[in-house]
């Protein structure tokens, strides 16, 4: 049994792009790959044709874990026009600190990407932000020390 995996919605949306562009394209070209090197003869010696099977292999395995991804996730909202943090919403925070303003958006720990501003709902970041209101300060330990947040606002 697998455990249930929060989600944004835009989230989902991708994971079943991912998944259909696996299933679709993806395929055909690896199974064009295979086919060009059975034409290349003995299947046994023939590197180009075992290089494409492994990478069958490898793109069926990636659909097989997309496909438990997407049965075990559940769309989460964030609450419209909220004022709280929560899971989905984007807030923007200022680092007291260096008085550098950020943007993150709280989604599932799958669809994280720091670099875009995307922190995973179970980071210690996000678990600070949530349940927080425009002017609250939180401290978040960091490698680095304990930081001093400013909530800004949400959108």
């Amino acid at each position: 049994m697998s455990v249930e995996e929060s989600i944004t919605a835009e989230g989902m949306a991708a994971l079943k792009a991912d998944l259909a562009q696996l299933e679709g394209e993806a395929r055909r070209e690896v199974a064009a790959r295979i086919q060009t090197a059975r034409e290349h003869g003995d299947l046994k010696e023939n590197a180009e044709y075992h290089a494409a099977k492994e990478e069958q292999a490898m793109l069926e395995s990636r659909i097989a874990r997309l496909v438990v991804r997407l049965r075990s996730a559940r769309v989460v909202e964030s609450p419209a026009h909220s004022m709280i943090v929560a899971f989905g919403s984007t807030v923007h925070v200022l680092d007291e600190q260096t008085e550098r303003e950020m943007a993150f958006t709280i989604v599932g720990p799958t669809e994280a990407d720091a670099g875009a501003g995307r922190l995973s709902s179970e980071s210690p970041m996000a678990q600070a932000l949530i349940g927080h209101a425009p002017g609250d300060v939180i401290d978040v330990d960091t490698p680095r020390g304990s930081r001093r947040w400013r909530v800004q606002r949400l959108d």
